[in-house]
């Protein structure tokens, strides 16, 4: 998965060198053959793929009037993107508290080395003005912790068990994938003088579990990874809120429901992630 992301980064680093270069470039056209205020396009549609927060994809402008402006109208749009990647850290929260229970002293993670990575794909939204827009998208999340204990996580038991083992791992990391589905509302404030605005989002974060496992590093047992059920939800949900200037932000997220289901004994403990976001 890393060297997947390390693609995902440097594509995304590519793309926006190219966009920024290419601005440049239309910047020193002959304005003459462009009007910036005003030109006459055609009624209907476009489909366009892209990065960033203002996915291309099919837009719609159900306005009468003809007219293309250079602020952006009201409408519909959809299309593919990569957008949203966030870099950020996973912390527990038990009963409302972020020290763990006795009960789940067994879960004690590497604070620093338990993440949360996601981005989006696909972007459904409707913008209101150039200051208003809700959007839904869909993408990849994962949910990464490093455990402190030289334990292992049992899969496919009636709960979530453990047995302790007379091994030191170098890694001992319990994972999840899931299918994230942001439902998002974002204010903008218009650009700048460098073309760069501010941008406050709120919404709620669901997904749909597609997968977990268990990877743990030894000397004594080598590298091994085990595929399993370990009792995540199969569904998650929560508020989320998205502060960012530019293509820079920061995000913060709280899932609602427990980690794992079915599971008594880990009942109240939910999952708090925060960090970096890049792409708006």
């Amino acid at each position: 998965m890393k060297r997947f992301i390390l693609i995902l980064i440097v594509f995304f680093t590519a793309n926006s060198l190219f966009a920024q270069t290419t601005q440049g470039d239309t910047s020193k056209a002959d304005t003459s053959k462009i009007s910036s205020d005003t030109t006459k396009k055609p009624k209907g549609f476009r489909v366009k793929f892209g990065f960033g927060n203002d996915v291309g994809g099919v837009s719609v402008n159900n306005n009468d009037d003809t007219t293309y402006t250079a602020s952006k109208a009201p409408g519909f749009s959809f299309g593919l993107t990569f957008t949203r990647f966030d870099i950020g850290l996973t912390t527990l929260v038990d009963n409302g508290s972020f020290k763990l229970s006795p009960t789940n002293n067994f879960l004690r993670y590497r604070s620093w080395r338990s993440s949360a990575i996601g981005f989006d794909v696909v972007q459904l939204g409707y913008r209101f003005s150039s200051g208003f827009r809700i959007y839904t998208a869909a993408g990849f999340d994962w949910f990464n912790l490093r455990l402190r204990e030289s334990v292992t996580i049992l899969r496919d038991q009636p709960v979530l068990t453990y047995q302790q083992d007379d091994v030191v791992y170098t890694k001992n990391r319990l994972s999840a994938t899931y299918l994230r589905v942001p439902i998002a509302f974002d204010f903008r404030t218009h650009d700048d003088a460098d073309g760069r605005r501010f941008h406050f989002v709120a919404g709620a974060d669901l997904g749909v579990l597609l997968s977990s496992s268990l990877k743990q590093e030894s000397k004594e047992n080598g590298s091994q990874k085990l595929s399993g059920n370990y009792h995540f939800a199969k569904f998650r949900g929560g508020p989320f809120l998205r502060v960012g200037y530019g293509a820079i932000g920061i995000f913060g997220k709280y899932y609602v429901n427990n980690i794992f289901r079915d599971s008594p004994a880990q009942d109240g403990l939910r999952n708090f992630s925060f960090g970096m976001s890049v792409g708006w």
